[in-house]
């Protein structure tokens, strides 16, 4: 590697109140290194953005520390090794894990996972065969657990982890209803994806679809969007419902208390539970899933759709686009 080679990176400059702004970040750059014994450097080809980055932004207890003023921005990616001297990976290897938002990055090996690009295509492992997909695999069967028959709900169906719930519960029996924002995802989720109906949040009642759409009433809920349809599904909730959070766009940019569901008592009229995934908890069993999945998208039963954006100078516009609904399908950045 040349001396001459230069690291772009995003570093959090402020923590944001609501909205991000562009003065949240500072852009930085610094030359490569070589890496030091044990350590790798990675050139980072893709970058997964999630909402789940926004909570890491702020400076609040949660299931991982939040990332320092000045630190190079936490997100997941996919790169190639270009040095090392670690014996367990070689120049050439492909690896996953919490690289942020740069394009090279230094690791002792803990916490990176080598991908093969010929089994599948490098967003695919930042999509289904990645985290969104291991939270949607383990949080709908180890937390749901579906039957058969059962009615599934999913809110932000047309996302990274929503839409692999509905298709993972319809291949296990389920009867599977999405909630999404507009015609196009809504017709996506029906006419691609197989779920048995959609309902446009932005469009229709919710509750009264609800009604529609779940006339026996909702057996599962995997919620990813919290706030009033979060409150809006507590009502069609059937006898032993179990509902998994996973998350809550809506409120992420709140400068407000998040509001919690008012309708909560309705957990305990229908014996219900709600239980939250957090999917680092499962990460000991992340390749069960990756093999399960892969079995499925080759045989046609599981699709995956990733939306692509170009160049690193474009990190901001395209985190933005995560809490406006603008992406369809799993947001990744191509960095090289």
């Amino acid at each position: 590697m040349s001396n001459a080679t230069i690291n772009h990176q995003f570093k959090l400059a402020a923590r944001p109140k609501g909205t991000v702004k562009d003065s949240d970040w500072s852009r930085t750059e610094e030359p490569v290194r070589a890496p030091h014994d044990g350590e790798v450097v990675i050139q980072i080809l893709y970058l997964s953005l999630d909402p789940a980055m926004r909570g890491w932004m702020n400076d609040t207890k949660s299931y991982i520390p939040p990332v320092g003023i000045g630190e190079v921005m936490r997100a997941l990616a996919v790169g190639r090794v270009t040095a090392s001297r670690n014996p367990k990976f070689a120049i050439g290897d492909h690896v996953t894990g919490l690289l942020g938002v740069q394009e090279y990055a230094y690791s002792n090996g803990q916490g990176l996972t080598k991908v093969d690009p010929k089994l599948a295509p490098l967003p695919v492992y930042l999509s289904t065969l990645g985290m969104p997909g291991m939270t949607g695999y383990f949080g709908l069967l180890e937390v749901g657990q579906p039957k058969a028959g059962d009615t599934v709900v999913v809110s932000g169906a047309a996302g990274a982890v929503g839409s692999v719930v509905g298709q993972v519960a319809k291949i296990k029996g389920a009867r599977v209803v999405g909630i999404a924002g507009g015609a196009d995802k809504c017709r996506y989720l029906v006419e691609e994806l197989g779920f048995d109906a959609a309902i446009d949040y932005k469009t229709e009642n919710v509750a009264e679809a609800l009604k529609t759409h779940c006339p026996d009433g909702v057996n599962v809920f995997f919620d990813n969007v919290g706030g009033d349809i979060l409150d809006a599904v507590l009502t069609r909730l059937a006898r032993g419902a179990r509902i998994v959070i996973c998350g809550a766009i809506s409120q992420y940019n709140n400068t407000t208390p998040v509001k919690g569901p008012a309708n909560y008592l309705s957990l305990l009229v229908n014996r219900a539970t709600m239980t939250g995934i957090v999917v680092s908890d499962y990460y000991d069993r992340a390749g069960e899933a990756a093999m399960v999945m892969a079995g499925w998208i080759q045989s046609g039963k599981l699709k995956t759709r990733e939306d692509v954006v170009e160049g690193l100078e474009a990190f901001p516009r395209a985190f933005d686009m995560l809490f406006s609904g603008a992406n369809n399908g799993k947001l990744v950045l191509k960095v090289a």
